[in-house]
């Protein structure tokens, strides 16, 4: 593993400094290079945290990855420029589900001149890293929110389009075996959200695209765009066109995004 691969796979072509500069520089770099994907999980792929696999995946082979992969991926970067960095078990939506999902999420804490929270495998989340404190954040248009619990949890409240709408976490180091717990149990578990729907995510400058299960849709700050896809051609030709994507067996996904999509249409009428 090399990160002239890694800087060439996103296209950074300057100095890498231990600096805010270059932290924001990558992060958006790599969200904008590599996309959110759930690809692996249905296709009956392995997904561990072994960080020779998913620079394989992710760098050599041009896949994107889900947050495992893509922030096991930045953080192995960061690590190997000079960063610190801290990876922190996220809870998503945990206000819904409880405490005992804790781990679905993985974010990284990165410490400069004072921790900042990094995370490019949200999908549709965070463009730029930002101070780990309460503050509104304001980024392209859209407007997110990180809060301070009563109960010593940080929550990051997603932005206004956004597919999920938000994650815990507590600032201090994440259990591996939670992790590992909980990456086994989304790839497998039949009532995953993981298993039951097809999801890539990009995260542009000016907009966010999205492909979740039929639908294709894009976010701009004022407004979502939704249409449904009607064929397994068009399907695949929206995974590459938009995300780069041409993966063997993608076309067998479609008779799932199809059944899911009319699930979705029913429940949100264009």
């Amino acid at each position: 593993m090399q990160l002239a691969a890694y800087f060439e796979r996103i296209g950074f072509a300057r100095e890498a400094r231990v600096d805010l500069e270059t932290l924001t520089r990558l992060h958006r770099a790599h969200l904008e290079s590599i996309p959110y994907e759930n690809l692996g999980v249905l296709l009956g792929e392995t997904l561990d945290f072994d960080t020779a696999r998913i620079f394989d995946k992710l760098v050599y082979q041009g896949r994107g990855g889900w947050c495992y992969e893509m922030n096991g991926l930045f953080a192995w970067a960061l690590e190997e420029i000079g960063f610190a960095v801290t990876r922190l078990a996220g809870g998503v939506i945990r206000d819904r589900i409880g405490g005992g999902y804790v781990g679905n999420h993985l974010a990284l804490r990165v410490d400069l001149d004072r921790p900042y929270l990094a995370d490019v495998g949200f999908g549709d989340g965070l463009a730029e890293p930002v101070p780990l404190a309460a503050h509104t954040i304001a980024q392209d248009g859209f407007v997110s929110r990180l809060e301070l619990l009563p109960d010593g949890w940080w929550r990051f409240r997603n932005h206004q389009h956004c597919g999920a709408p938000s994650f815990d976490l507590r600032d201090e180091p994440a259990q591996p075996q939670q992790l590992a717990r909980m990456c086994a149990f989304l790839q497998t578990n039949a009532q995953s959200p993981f298993t039951q729907n097809v999801v890539l995510q990009r995260r542009l400058p000016d907009r966010v695209e999205i492909i979740r299960n039929a639908f294709r849709m894009t976010a701009f700050p004022d407004r979502l765009e939704r249409r449904v896809m009607e064929s397994a051609d068009e399907f695949l030709h929206e995974m590459k066109a938009a995300f780069g994507l041409d993966v063997p067996g993608a076309r067998a996904l479609w008779p799932l995004a199809q059944a899911r999509g009319q699930v979705m249409l029913a429940e949100n009428p264009l």
